[in-house]
């Protein structure tokens, strides 16, 4: 008899899945981060300002905008961190020079060169590699515990195949997942 909280095949299965989505997620936020030649306010997710003893996101102190491709706004409910948020900008690594009129920030966001570019796409691709590696980690998992139900005559050797083809199916649609997201991104960073 199996006990309530025992790893079953569904379980395995279940959990390679949510671990590939959590995987893809923080992906996508990676790419948010990596500039375009477009104002993306994306690119101010992972800048955290101190606020009143915490770091907190800009965007969790600030009204963020884009009135045209080349200009994020940010407009701080308390005025009285403007010099901290742009201490943070400028920071960062993303590159840009804030300037405030002691009321909003203004990030001009600059063309980027064809150098920058070609950084700016090569830096996805790294991205998106190491999550593909992460993708095949918890195959690699999923397989190995597939495996021990196997061993332990939890399953039968039939159900381990199956199982094992459903987490290679799995790993196959969240690397074309990335493979695809990956493309979106190149052609907005080369994208004049």
């Amino acid at each position: 008899m199996h006990k309530m909280n025992e790893p079953t095949l569904e379980k395995v299965i279940s959990s390679a899945e949510n671990k590939m989505n959590t995987t893809l997620e923080l992906f996508s936020d990676e790419l948010k981060a990596i500039r375009t030649g477009r104002a993306n306010i994306g690119i101010l997710d992972n800048i955290k300002v101190e606020y009143y003893g915490e770091n907190m996101p800009i965007n969790q102190v600030a009204t963020l905008s884009t009135p045209d491709s080349h200009t994020i706004i940010i407009d701080p409910w308390d005025k009285s961190i403007i010099k901290t948020i742009e201490k943070a900008i400028e920071t960062s690594n993303i590159g840009i020079k804030p300037s405030n009129d002691g009321n909003i920030i203004r990030l001009p966001i600059p063309p980027l060169s064809e150098e920058r570019r070609k950084e700016f796409v090569k830096l996805a691709k790294k991205t998106a590699e190491d999550f593909k590696i992460a993708i095949r980690n918890v195959r690699r998992e999923a397989n190995e515990n597939i495996k021990k139900l196997e061993k332990d005559k939890v399953i039968s050797e039939d159900d381990s195949k199956k199982g094992t083809e459903k987490i290679q199916q799995l790993t196959d649609k969240f690397i074309e997942k990335i493979d695809k997201m990956l493309q979106v991104k190149e052609k907005e960073i080369m994208e004049v």
